[in-house]
């Protein structure tokens, strides 16, 4: 199959144009949209979250990322293979949580380029063909990369202390994997303290707490309200522990 993660939004004509290149070259293949709504313009917050939602990507998947406010820039087009899923987005980071996670990388600078392509949009022009030839089971040399060592960020933490997400029910997502904290964790956002509970009913309607989510962060919610209306818990807000 072949998943979107884009900072694109659900609305407006961009999933839908990157859809379009994909299903003119392979009309059949499967299109998941996994996330449109990655943090805007921050590839930092969003390379954690991608790297949380990828264990449940099948292998073989093609995972088209774009969240690239530099695009038009300097920044080199990838595909990187990191345990069996093909990844193409651009370098700016992107990837790193993800490559250091994986047991197997792989990675490739993507060479070819469209006759026309807009400065502005290598999500569509870009890399959406580059996905599809990957899709349609040509290797990366053949769809037009070469060979490279993977682009790093080695100044970057292995999880981040910082709201990363806040999903449609105001519960606000960090970068830091439940499981490198203990039991009896209290997470501290913006003067508030957050002790860690099961799940949403271990804990009286109105009370703020923090759990191991489905992806496997550390997220923090008020069980019958909104932990994203608090000040302290905005995108990007510190979390300490």
């Amino acid at each position: 199959m072949i998943v979107f993660f884009t900072d694109f939004g659900a609305q407006g004509p961009y999933l839908g144009q990157m859809e379009m290149v994909i299903r003119r070259a392979l009309p059949t293949e499967p299109v998941v949209n996994l996330l449109a709504d990655a943090p805007r313009f921050d590839p930092k917050s969003s390379a954690y979250l991608l790297a949380a939602l990828s264990p449940g990507i099948p292998r073989q998947s093609v995972v088209l990322a774009v969240v690239d406010p530099g695009v038009g820039g300097e920044r080199l087009p990838l595909v990187v293979e990191a345990d069996g899923v093909l990844f193409v987005g651009p370098d700016n980071g992107l990837f790193e949580p993800l490559i250091r996670r994986s047991g197997s990388i792989r990675a490739w600078e993507i060479v070819w380029r469209p006759e026309r392509m807009s400065a502005s949009f290598h999500g569509r022009d870009l890399f959406a063909p580059i996905a599809a030839r990957l899709a349609a089971g040509l290797g990366p040399e053949d769809a037009g990369c070469r060979t490279m060592e993977a682009p790093r960020r080695p100044d970057w933490p292995d999880d981040l202390a910082a709201i990363i997400y806040h999903d449609h029910y105001g519960n606000a997502w960090t970068g830091l994997r439940a499981a490198i904290l203990g039991e009896t964790t209290v997470l501290r956002a913006g003067g508030h303290d957050f002790h860690r509970a099961r799940t949403f009913s271990d804990v009286p309607p109105g009370k703020g707490f923090w759990y191991e989510n489905s992806a496997g962060l550390a997220e923090i919610a008020v069980n019958g309200g909104s932990a994203a209306r608090l000040p302290s818990l905005a995108l990007g807000a510190c979390v300490t522990k």
